[in-house]
């Protein structure tokens, strides 16, 4: 558990230091479709590196499925929660101090954090924004759940979990800065502070939202009984499970 712990911290560090990392600093240049490849390639690594160890799961809304979905326990989904969101702000830690060696650089209500209305390049709204959120989620987690599982086609999780991300966000870019992962919006938004700080209360709801109604959808798909519970390696889909009678 310990070492799942490290890695589920670690992994979510990086996708934020590189995936934030991207949008805030290199957008201008790699415009939103490099964001998006940025994100989805560096979880496509992190799934691959980390999958073994933890699931890789670097998300608390995945997590969140994974728990529904009774793919995990309650103690070890309350442990990777902790470790993600800890791991979000320590990356985007390192992110705001590197950042700030960039002459000019202006970190404040911006940073890669996420928005809507004045903040969303489309402009929006609030309720919008949720819908895209949880949206988004769902499917990103929906995805996850059916590429894990013990009928999957072996060693293809991480690749479809990494396109998935991809395209979500090269979707929700424009529209909220696409949060879909809870630790990813966190760090940012506290360093970034203003108007980012008191929006992402929608980025930590929505994506929660998504999660819990991937894993409904996914228990209607594939009704089972669950025999056993293993606490890691959900890229492997290595959960015991039995068809539902």
């Amino acid at each position: 558990m310990n070492r799942a712990v490290i890695s589920e911290f670690a992994g979510t560090a990086l996708l934020v230091f590189f995936g934030v990392g991207a949008a805030a600093v290199g957008a201008p240049v790699i415009g939103p479709t490099g964001v998006a490849l940025v994100f989805g390639l560096v979880l496509v690594g992190l799934a691959y590196t980390l999958g073994p160890v933890s699931g890789a799961h670097l998300n608390p809304a995945v997590t969140l499925g994974m728990l529904l979905a009774r793919r995990i326990g309650p103690r070890t989904a309350a442990a990777y929660a902790v470790a993600q969101l800890a791991g979000g702000v320590v990356g985007a830690a390192v992110l705001y101090a590197l950042a700030h060696t960039i002459p000019g650089f202006v970190t404040h209500g911006t940073f890669g954090s996420n928005g809507w209305g004045v903040r969303s390049e489309m402009g929006i709204s609030g309720a919008g924004a949720f819908l895209t959120e949880t949206v988004l989620t769902l499917l990103l987690v929906l995805v996850v759940l059916g590429v894990t599982r013990r009928t999957a086609a072996p060693g293809v999780g991480g690749a479809a979990a990494g396109l998935t991300l991809a395209a979500v966000v090269f979707v929700g870019f424009p529209l909220t800065g696409t949060g879909v992962n809870p630790a990813r919006s966190l760090g940012p938004a506290l360093f970034a502070g203003g108007p980012a700080l008191s929006q992402v209360w929608l980025f930590l709801l929505a994506p929660l939202v998504g999660g819990a109604l991937a894993a409904g959808i996914d228990r209607l798909l594939h009704p089972v009984a669950v025999v056993a519970l293993r606490s890691a390696e959900p890229l492997r889909g290595t959960t015991l499970r039995v068809p539902a009678a």
